[in-house]
């Protein structure tokens, strides 16, 4: 399919790059506010540069590939929609439930598919720890944690004021990635328990750019609570950008059988350690799956696996095949959802009974993404 992209921030360059890994990606023009921003890109990358209105009115697009900021999200996905064209976004879906439900009704009247990241569970550690637990390697679930601790972005990003707006914070920037996996892992959630806080109301840039610059917090920092899934099980989480240093584990589930630690769902691959009942940890590593295997250099030299792209992908794939993408918009709903009643449980103490239930993704097995990957 021929791709139009809508923002050249950041994250561009990952999906620019990403048609070299993936055989259907095929971006021809690009758009961003900033007109020199999408002008540099286009010159980068040989495709054509045009505004936002020329690319969603262009014929020869097939899909939008919305990168922009999270509170612009829901108006590029209903105008790519309206315009006949089917869009894939970075997350979250969009900054609000409503808005979520109001994406979906337009997907639904105009037939046309909607994806959403993070495809980052689709990785190796993601599928390797999915095929554990379906062979029952740890028994049923019935426990978990997952941990997101840090002092949050205003050290090293160049304009982190968005991370502090609604849309935004812990959860909604970094907890997509745990609460997909999940879903993931142990199907969907069926209420929320939260408390939240502040550490700070205002936030110093220390970034070079900006240095010395001041950001208003407008969204907790700090959201602490219990995820309960349909499976029963009970998942505890803290999710905060007011720590400095910790040792807790990414994320951990607990079965009859065993227990079971995950690496950072940020990402592709990790090892995975696996215990069965009482016995020491076996590792288990993963760097041999094709979407495991290490591809890229980070900003310490060292060598991972970044194949984020693969979502997008997978859903031009079963567009062709008039198939639910792995990365769905029922599946990206449910998290937005989630993500939501942490912060609404937190506000009003009560619990928050969640009204989605989307199947869990299809497993992605070697097989199939041999036929997706250049």
């Amino acid at each position: 399919m021929n791709i139009g992209v809508i923002g050249c921030g950041n994250i561009s360059d990952t999906y620019f790059e990403s048609q070299k890994i993936f055989n259907n990606l095929n971006i021809i023009a690009c758009a961003d506010l900033i007109k020199d921003l999408a002008d540099q890109k286009a010159s980068q990358y040989n495709i054509k540069s045009q505004s936002v209105d020329e690319l969603l009115k262009n014929e020869d697009v097939d899909l939008i590939l919305n990168l922009t900021i999270p509170s612009a999200h829901k108006e590029i996905i209903i105008r790519s929609l309206e315009s006949g064209k089917n869009c894939y976004s970075e997350k979250p879906l969009a900054i609000n439930f409503s808005e979520g439900l109001e994406i979906q009704k337009i997907s639904q009247n105009n037939n046309l598919f909607v994806g959403c990241a993070p495809d980052t569970f689709l990785g190796a550690a993601g599928q390797k720890a999915r095929e554990l637990i379906e062979k029952n390697t740890i028994g049923k679930i019935v426990l978990g944690t997952f941990n997101i601790m840090s002092h949050g972005m205003e050290d090293w990003h160049p304009n982190p004021d968005f991370f502090f707006k609604p849309g935004a914070g812990p959860v909604f920037d970094l907890g997509v990635y745990y609460i997909t996996q999940l879903i993931n892992l142990n199907g969907p959630i069926k209420n929320v328990n939260a408390l939240s806080g502040t550490a700070s109301n205002e936030r110093i840039i220390t970034s070079k750019a900006r240095f010395g610059e001041k950001i208003t917090v407008e969204t907790p920092t700090t959201l602490i609570g219990t995820l309960e899934f349909h499976n029963n099980s009970k998942i505890q989480f803290f999710c905060s950008w007011d720590v400095w240093k910790h040792k807790h584990s990414f994320i951990e589930l607990y079965g009859l059988d065993g227990s079971i630690i995950i690496p950072d769902p940020n990402f592709f691959s990790g090892n995975i350690l696996l215990s069965d009942k009482n016995n020491e940890w076996k590792k288990i590593n993963n760097d041999k799956m094709l979407l495991g295997l290490p591809n890229k250099i980070d900003n310490d030299g060292i060598k991972i696996a970044n194949y984020r792209g693969i979502g997008l992908s997978e859903m031009i794939n079963s567009i062709k095949k008039n198939n639910k993408p792995r990365c769905s918009l029922d599946l990206s709903l449910h998290v937005l959802e989630v993500m939501e009643g942490i912060i609404k449980s937190s506000e009003t103490k009560t619990e928050i009974n969640i009204i989605t239930k989307p199947d869990r993704p299809e497993f992605l097995d070697e097989e199939e993404i041999v036929k997706l990957k250049s």
